[in-house]
């Protein structure tokens, strides 16, 4: 199958590896000039996959018209939540038209976690505005506990794939999966990108918990009452409850929120260590999704009404400076309730 991937980060790159290892023809499509003259030039990016050779097979642009020219059966989205719309709306018209018109266009797959700002979506209800009505049954979405670093070591991995076409997704299935990294398969596409983009806030608290020097305990409360609050943010919006105790889920909750390799896990760290924000951003050469993902998911929640006290306090931390020990004082001594997915 020929896959382009639009977006050279670390997850796109470990993709690339893997489905170039599929034995698929793959083109990556890069928008930093300086990124692309790396991976042109020794097919590898030392910031982003440290010690990971990309196989020879894989070929790197930066021209959509190259991407059109090549004909991609699969469309993957590695670009982050917050600039993939402008991605989309930035690729000249001509070009544009040539990519989704293709007939040989099986499917697009998005691999990014996020909620939009400003318009509150989600990546497929982006897509459903950005891409003609006939691609709209081709939407996927590919999530699940996976960081690039350890796929690309093919360190054995499970995801799940969501879309609408039953028949579409077992076909998915078959192209991703090999020996070290499995794909399940998924009809709750709104449910498998909450999980995922949720995820990343609560991360963003354990962060923040080990920052400051909490223990055990306080993370183990942390996850159960997380999971708690994106299965009742989720199923108020649509959802499935069961789609967030599987791998876009639980799953990808636990791995992020405590691992070294968390971009978003990481921002909380440095707060909880007395960093403020702008000073962690600046420091990153990769993007956290939970900082954005924080913002929307609070105000959508506010407009939907469902009550999510940690992602409040964390945007309170984010966005209103206020001190991480008072914000973790103000959950703890919250009304008394019993236990459930209601309180």
């Amino acid at each position: 199958m020929r896959i382009a991937i639009i977006g050279g980060g670390g997850w796109g790159l470990a993709l690339s590896k893997l489905l170039c290892e599929n034995s698929h023809a793959v083109l990556v499509w890069e928008h930093d000039p300086a990124n692309l003259k790396t991976l042109l030039a020794t097919h590898s990016n030392p910031l982003l996959l440290k010690g990971i050779e990309l196989p020879k097979e894989v070929s790197f642009c930066g021209d959509f018209a190259a991407v059109a020219d090549f004909s991609p059966q699969l469309i993957i989205l590695a670009t982050p939540t917050q600039f993939l719309r402008s991605t989309l709306q930035n690729i000249p018209p001509v070009t544009r038209s040539r990519i989704w018109t293709n007939p040989d266009l099986l499917a697009v797959v998005n691999v990014a976690k996020g909620i939009e700002e400003n318009s509150l979506l989600t990546i497929s209800q982006i897509l459903s505005q950005e891409l003609p009505s006939a691609l709209h049954p081709l939407i996927c979405s590919l999530s699940g506990p996976s960081h690039a670093e350890e796929v690309a070591r093919r360190i054995p991995t499970a995801v799940v794939i969501a879309g609408s076409d039953e028949v579409l997704l077992k076909r998915l299935q078959e192209v991703f999966s090999n020996a070290y990294f499995r794909v399940y398969r998924s009809n709750d596409l709104l449910g498998v990108e909450i999980g995922g983009a949720v995820k990343n806030i609560i991360a963003i608290a354990a962060g923040i918990i080990t920052g400051l020097s909490y223990g055990d305990n306080t993370i183990g409360a942390l996850l159960t009452r997380g999971l708690v609050e994106i299965q009742r943010f989720g199923v108020k919006l649509g959802a499935r409850p069961e789609t967030f105790l599987g791998l876009s889920g639980i799953g990808d909750l636990i791995t992020t929120a405590t691992s070294p390799h968390s971009r978003n896990r990481h921002v909380g760290e440095q707060i909880g260590r007395g960093q403020k924000l702008p000073q962690i951003i600046a420091t990153m050469n990769t993007v956290a999704e939970g900082v954005a993902t924080t913002r929307s998911v609070f105000q959508l929640s506010q407009k939907i009404r469902v009550e999510m006290p940690i992602v409040e306090q964390i945007h309170q931390v984010l966005y209103h400076d206020r001190e991480p020990r008072q914000a973790i004082t103000e959950l703890m001594t919250r009304e008394l309730k019993a236990e459930g997915l209601a309180t």
